[in-house]
């Protein structure tokens, strides 16, 4: 496979959350090279990028600037659960804990 195939098939979801708000919203998402430049942003405003095929594929579909569906809370809630953790870690100069087990795969069968 060369570089440009994988390249094109690369898909990216940025996800954003205000206090207040019922849930995080997608805030931006792309295929290819929009989601490299996704990814590149976020890396250059040490944003954590988290990498989830299938979760990513599951948030291709919520429209932009809407929230996240029900039936995907407890995977986000999962991941931002242990980014916290990862912070506090980094604060305390503790090892990293190692990622959540992921809940997509019980999200995945829940309609969006």
């Amino acid at each position: 496979m060369s570089d440009l195939t994988a390249r094109s098939r690369q898909n990216a979801v940025a996800l954003a959350y205000q206090e207040g708000e019922g849930a995080p919203k997608v805030v931006a998402k792309g295929k290819g090279m929009v989601a490299e430049q996704i990814i590149s942003r976020a890396r250059e405003a040490g944003v954590f990028v988290h990498e989830s095929k299938e979760l990513v594929a599951l948030l291709m579909d919520v429209d932009l600037d809407r929230q996240i569906p029900p039936a995907l809370y407890r995977a986000i809630a999962e991941l931002l659960a242990w980014l916290y953790h990862v912070d506090s870690a980094k604060g305390r100069g503790d090892p990293l804990p190692a990622p959540p087990a992921s809940s997509v795969s019980s999200a995945s069968d829940s309609p969006l």
